[in-house]
């Protein structure tokens, strides 16, 4: 079914757009209190939060860091904060003290927005951080009376959706995160082509049960405007329950990542043969790598299509796949490059590689953020054309989609030999002993690199033993070199908060020795 798609020059032009054509349509629903909000109510509270915010101070270029969780509060504090022309930057509010104080120092935050006092008491903490810097930044607490005036104090809405208006801090699968700058467009085209490549329209029901301070909600956001359909927001995401509310509402889509399709699996598994959410037709996520063999347990199981994408913080879309694409095309890739996004494979030594040869991704075009806030990263960060490098391995196939086979950092180089851990990944997922795994290379003296998978035990299952592992991958028709030679057993892979992403940096210095 063809859906129109909306465009604005700013995201604040794409909410009063889409309240043109369906004030009264849902646009979000709170999934915890079964709260409704339009897009007509979601414009006009958030351009009095504005006009509240405008009060306290908060105007164009005032840099404003927020950490509030998934919800109707978070998502009109970005609107709000849009309608200003502020900068701002979304954290998570699963971030510490340390995190959090580091990121606003950076930033020379002029502003710090957190919720209530909680499960953690988020005040305190940002007097405490406010208390220790330089350049303090003023709190506003986003609980009770939030900021109010009003609409028609405020003054004319920006108008130049390329400037950089967003802050988001990578998600830490390093040890050193860096500031990657956006403007509305960046987002917006994200959130365009995503709307696209999904096939939604006004009467698809989609959710946020992921962080909305990550990349991904403002790109959702977009998606939103620029399609008309709804979502459900839940601050936290425990499958059981998410799959319940989801089922009230009529949830037509949902995701995240990786660990999101596997929570909802398990949770199948545990109802045989009765649909655990019946209205969905797709799931649909990235972030984290996709093992091929989870596609077919998806739709096999869960009575839906799979389609799992491929971005970044520094690029929201790179790769997207559809509903009509085919089985193998949906299992074994990450789909097409999407519109504004020019894509090449590169060669070590700089030459474009040839059709299925593996090489490093390049990207470059409108949808590729701005730069850093370290201006110093950015030579080594973009070529001599201007493509990104983002540090990832894959090859265009013949019918041009794009298969991700590794990280630059993830090639384990063994004797010489080039071994890419996302392929031995892919084949141990399939094994039923095993729940998750991560592929890594530790240093030896012999070997330069030798190859150890890491793994975390399948729920009921006795642990996989070495002898197991070596047996199922001779059996796989793996290259004997490519076997790991080193088999751990943790009870949880240690990943980071955003999006379940293994953090194989922590691993490595485990194991090292």
């Amino acid at each position: 079914m063809e859906h129109r798609i909306l465009e604005a020059p700013t995201l604040w032009a794409l909410l009063q757009r889409r309240v043109v054509l369906t004030p009264q349509a849902n646009m979000l629903i709170d999934g915890r209190r079964r709260l409704h909000l339009s897009f007509s109510q979601a414009l006009d509270i958030s351009a009095r939060l504005a006009a509240g915010f405008q009060q306290r101070g908060i105007g164009p270029g005032s840099v404003v860091t927020w950490q509030l969780p998934t919800g109707i509060t978070a998502v009109m504090t970005a609107l709000a904060l849009a309608r200003l022309g502020a900068v701002q930057n979304p954290i998570i509010s699963l971030y510490g003290e340390r995190e959090v104080r580091c990121i606003v120092e950076r930033n020379r935050s002029d502003f710090l927005l957190v919720p209530g006092a909680a499960e953690r008491d988020f005040p305190a903490m940002a007097e405490r951080i406010r208390d220790s810097l330089e350049h303090p930044p003023q709190v506003i607490v986003m609980s009770g009376d939030l900021p109010q005036g009003k609409a028609a104090d405020l003054p004319p809405a920006p108008e130049d959706g390329e400037a950089v208006r967003w802050v988001y801090y990578t998600s830490g699968t390093t040890s050193e995160p860096k500031g990657a700058c956006h403007s509305d467009q960046t987002l917006m085209i994200g959130g365009r082509n995503l709307a696209r490549a999904m096939g939604v329209g006004s009467a698809d029901v989609g959710t946020v049960a992921f962080p909305y301070a990550h990349i991904g909600g403002a790109m959702y956001t977009a998606m939103l405007l620029s399609s008309g359909m709804s979502a459900v927001l839940l601050d936290r995401f425990q499958a059981g329950e998410a799959a319940a509310i989801f089922c009230q509402f009529g949830v037509t889509t949902t995701g995240g990542s990786t660990a999101h399709y596997e929570a909802l699996l398990a949770e199948q598994r545990r109802q045989p043969g009765e649909p655990l959410i019946p209205s969905l037709r797709l799931l649909c996520g990235g972030g984290a790598p996709k093992p091929p063999e989870l596609y077919y347990q998806v739709k096999a199981e869960l009575g839906c299509v799979l389609t799992h994408n491929y971005g970044m913080t520094e690029v929201p879309l790179i790769c997207a796949g559809s509903p009509g694409h085919g089985d193998d095309q949906l299992a074994f890739s990450e789909g097409l490059p999407v519109e504004d996004i020019e894509l090449r494979i590169v060669r070590p030594d700089g030459s474009l590689a040839a059709a299925g040869e593996t090489g490093e991704i390049r990207v470059r075009g409108r949808g590729v953020f701005k730069g850093y806030t370290d201006k110093a990263l950015e030579a080594d960060a973009f070529d001599a054309d201007g493509f990104f490098r983002t540090g990832d391995l894959g090859l265009l196939r013949t019918d041009g989609r794009l298969t991700l086979t590794g990280r630059l950092k993830d090639v384990i180089i063994r004797k010489g030999e080039n071994i890419s851990a996302r392929e031995l990944e892919d084949i141990l997922y399939g094994h039923p002993k095993v729940r998750a795994v991560a592929v890594i290379g530790l240093p030896d003296a012999e070997r330069g690199e030798r190859v150890c998978a890491v793994v975390e035990p399948a729920e009921g299952q006795p642990p996989l033993a070495f002898e197991e592992m070596v047996a199922y991958f001779w059996a796989s028709g793996i290259m004997v070199q490519k076997i790991p030679e080193q088999l751990e057993l943790v009870e949880r892979l240690p990943r980071n908060e955003t999006l379940n992403k293994i953090l194989k940096h922590v691993l490595r210095e485990r194991f090292a020795s």
